[in-house]
């Protein structure tokens, strides 16, 4: 009982009344004043939209300053760090019951953000300078101090050329280019040059020796065309087919000492050896004496006669004699 006595006590002391103590409506536990009651907590990472940080943003359970800014929000794409001191003061001056743990307590604020594609600042650029005698199949290379361009989430991603200095000689060029709308409107100032690409195929994926290259294991990149040595394979169709001498990763330009056809005759292996002569097809059993792919002229050895003769590898495993008239053209060519 006197438990219960006590009890009464301080919930009469706070302010509130039990459910039983009426039946008033005014009488009843009213649970949004518990809620108002709540001890506010430190929200240590936020991302903010608007161009101010809130109370409400930093305290849940901020009560009925929430709405109040408290402090600007950083640029779009940068970050800030509020210290325990600064939120101690402001959770002073808005009556806010909270104390940071330590010096180390913080917030970082974030602003919610949007990043233009850096294609689309080389599109307008490239679009600027057709004009000046810039082809389709140049590309840009932006300054490596070059970062990326941010806008507050909600703006509209296009960008303008304003201005554009370009030296032909040089390749080199300095832009000035605007983006955002209205409040958010920002002008940048960029730094580049201009090079003639083409595209080379290269391999999706390591491929190892022996393998065979086809279609689906090749893919399209750029390159400045000053960086492509002139034993580089450019065209598709020279790779489909082939194989790697050696293992060949990705990625990178292949050169046409790099591949070769499938090998179809080992050296040293056996092969079967045929020959043609009018109304009949003669067969014999050879050694390689050397490696061949499809197409190629290896000599073999005869296993029964020991000779030596030259044939053309035309399967795994087989190679075809020549008549005197073929060999003597093949020479003489």
């Amino acid at each position: 009982m006197r438990k219960l006595l006590i009890h009464m006590t301080v919930l009469t002391l706070a302010g509130i009344a039990p459910a039983w103590a009426g039946n008033a409506p005014s009488d009843v536990l009213d649970p949004t004043a518990i809620f108002e009651t709540e001890k506010p907590m430190l929200n240590e990472h936020i991302v903010v939209e608007s161009n101010v940080v809130r109370l409400g943003d930093l305290f849940t359970n901020a009560g009925t300053r929430a709405e109040a800014a408290v402090a600007y929000s950083p640029a779009a794409g940068q970050r800030s760090v509020l210290d325990a001191r600064w939120l101690y003061r402001v959770a002073r001056a808005y009556k806010i019951n909270w104390k940071p743990l330590g010096a180390t307590t913080q917030v970082v604020v974030e602003r919610d953000s949007i990043s233009i594609p850096q294609d689309e600042i080389k599109t307008q650029i490239l679009f600027a300078l057709s004009d000046q005698g810039v082809s389709e199949d140049m590309d840009v290379e932006l300054a490596s101090r070059f970062q990326q361009v941010f806008l507050p989430a909600g703006n509209d991603l296009t960008v303008n050329v304003e201005d554009i200095n370009y030296q032909e000689r040089t390749g080199r060029f300095v832009a000035t280019m605007s983006a955002g709308q209205a409040a958010d409107f920002t002008r940048i100032r960029l730094t580049g040059r201009v090079f003639r690409s083409v595209e080379v195929p290269v391999l999706r994926a390591r491929v190892l020796r022996g393998d065979v290259i086809t279609k689906g294991d090749v893919q399209w990149i750029k390159m400045k065309a000053e960086r492509v040595q002139r034993d580089v394979i450019v065209d598709f169709e020279d790779l489909i087919g082939m194989t790697p001498k050696r293992g060949i990763r990705a990625g990178s330009p292949i050169r046409r000492a790099d591949v070769r056809r499938p090998v179809m005759v080992e050296k040293n292996s056996l092969v079967t050896i045929f020959h043609k002569v009018p109304n009949l097809v003669l067969t014999a059993q050879g050694k390689a004496l050397q490696s061949g792919s499809d197409g190629d002229i290896v000599q073999i050895k005869n296993q029964r006669s020991n000779q030596v003769i030259e044939a053309e590898v035309i399967a795994p495993g087989r190679v075809a004699v020549r008549s005197l008239s073929d060999q003597l053209a093949y020479t003489l060519n």
